[in-house]
């Protein structure tokens, strides 16, 4: 089973992720969002940083826990490669996160990725999880 695809966009970029589950389809969704800034491959899993997020639904969710990552990329220089969510609610997510400081020799960033957009923003139950979510960048 696939756990993410990148969705090519007119001037953005998104991605679809799938999961059994609700975390699995957010942790993925997420494995999704720092694939387009850095090669996973080169990441370590050095440290741990605990993320909690809130919102008024599934959906904005999505995007709170997406927008949160990008904000602690942006101000903390941390990129993560593994994500375990240890609760999910259709309001609340906590999450512990994996990854190390970038590391400019190791660290080639691919783009710069602004903000998750509400545009097409979907949280979709099957058989199993789809979640798709478009980016600024």
């Amino acid at each position: 089973m696939k756990t993410f695809e990148v969705l090519e966009h007119t001037a953005d970029i998104g991605i679809v992720a799938y999961g059994a589950d609700l975390k699995q389809a957010f942790s993925h969704a997420a494995e999704g969002l720092f694939s387009l800034i850095v090669d996973l491959d080169t990441v370590r899993e050095k440290s741990m940083r605990p993320v909690k997020v809130s919102a008024a639904d599934i959906e904005m969710l999505l995007a709170s826990w997406l927008n949160e990552l990008i904000y602690i990329f942006d101000t903390e220089h941390l990129v993560f490669k593994h994500f375990e969510i240890t609760e999910i609610t259709d309001e609340q997510l906590m999450a512990n996160c994996y990854g190390e400081k970038v590391n400019q020799r190791r660290h080639e960033l691919k783009r710069g990725v602004k903000a998750a957009t509400y545009h097409k923003l979907r949280v979709e139950k099957g058989n199993g999880y789809r979640v798709q979510v478009i980016f600024d960048v």
